[in-house]
């Protein structure tokens, strides 16, 4: 008999939304006990990690699309713009059918919405064309040969050999550019990581979710605004897994980023330096109100972390903050203390 698989807080992304999420990473742990956190990538309030149970109870006893509508809006104001896009699709579509469901919406929108993405998915490409052309011949024309096999894949209708967006990120690392371009390819790569997702786009979340069931669509608008511990730098470039490394936002701005550098998502994002600023607002309040005991360095450790990742597009501002260095770092080594005493006497 297949064990089956139990579903906590750790493990829920993982198997829901498929996203590298440091679940297990006893540093990251600090983070996820915070509260009204501001997404410094996105901007909206996380969801915390207490509401996946009560969802997932709502979720189960849902009937049609207007329960569906009626357990989101609890969470309306949390959602990311694509999903809200979808959650209004949702909420229109059960003014005028209440008893119908959510997979039934997607697919009556499904072709035009086909259509929509596939004219996105070709915006990136020609913009990846675009920059080939500072490439050498040899170099260009296997880029060409990458994109023109996308062009076709993306124009075919067959399902079962249709455009996938990870085999053509993966496809450009086939190809090796001389030295000397390099680093127009490693821009190349960078604008390719825009192609649309069902994150990024509600053309792509209809097309693939039109074919899911109506617990999934909701789950996936659900899960986008939830928590996920987030590398700086990523653990591809050296990155330690280290809360001095860490920023919590939402599932969704994390795996949107992937390991793109921060200043090209920066670029893609130019909101994410205020952001930041009310991340770190939001985290200090919550020192101020006794939480992340032990870690009072933490807003010290991430200006200087973000700063230097960003290569000095985010400059933010700690003057909010009631400890100096000095005094944080005291307050980390008083905390300790009385934990280490604390285990030695028990």
């Amino acid at each position: 008999m297949k064990k089956k698989t139990i579903i906590t807080e750790e493990n829920y992304l993982k198997y829901y939304y498929d996203i590298p999420y440091e679940g297990s990473t006893s540093a990251g742990k600090p983070l996820r006990k915070l509260r009204n956190i501001t997404c410094p990538y996105t901007g909206i309030k996380i969801v915390p990690g207490t509401a996946l149970k009560p969802f997932e109870k709502g979720l189960s006893s849902c009937e049609n699309v207007s329960d569906v509508v009626n357990l989101l809006s609890e969470y309306s104001d949390n959602l990311l713009p694509t999903e809200k896009s979808v959650y209004a699709i949702f909420k229109d579509f059960a003014a005028l059918n209440p008893y119908d469901n959510t997979q039934n919406c997607l697919q009556m929108i499904y072709t035009n919405c086909l259509r929509k993405l596939k004219l996105e998915e070709f915006e990136v490409l020609d913009e990846v064309d675009r920059l080939s052309k500072k490439l050498s011949p040899t170099t260009a024309l296997k880029l060409r040969e990458k994109t023109t096999k996308c062009r076709q894949l993306i124009l075919n209708d067959n399902q079962k050999d249709s455009f996938k967006r990870k085999a053509f990120l993966s496809s450009l690392d086939e190809i090796e550019p001389k030295d000397n371009e390099q680093e127009i390819f490693n821009d190349i790569k960078n604008k390719a990581l825009f192609l649309p997702t069902s994150g990024s786009s509600k053309n792509a979340f209809v097309v693939k979710y039109s074919g899911r069931t109506q617990t999934e669509a909701a789950r996936r608008i659900f899960i986008a605004s939830t928590g996920s511990i987030e590398h700086i730098v990523p653990q591809s470039y050296g990155g330690l897994n280290t809360i001095g490394n860490f920023l919590w936002t939402t599932a969704s701005g994390n795996r949107f980023r992937e390991n793109m550098p921060l200043p090209w998502y920066i670029k893609r994002f130019p909101k994410i330096p205020n952001y930041a600023q009310k991340y770190i607002d939001d985290v200090i309040r919550e020192i101020h109100n006794g939480k992340l005991e032990g870690n009072e360095t933490y807003p010290y450790k991430i200006k200087q972390k973000l700063l230097d990742a960003s290569e000095g597009r985010i400059l933010i501002s700690l003057s909010g903050y009631k400890y100096t260095e000095a005094a944080a770092a005291e307050a980390e080594r008083e905390y300790h203390n009385r934990w280490d005493k604390y285990r030695s006497n028990d």
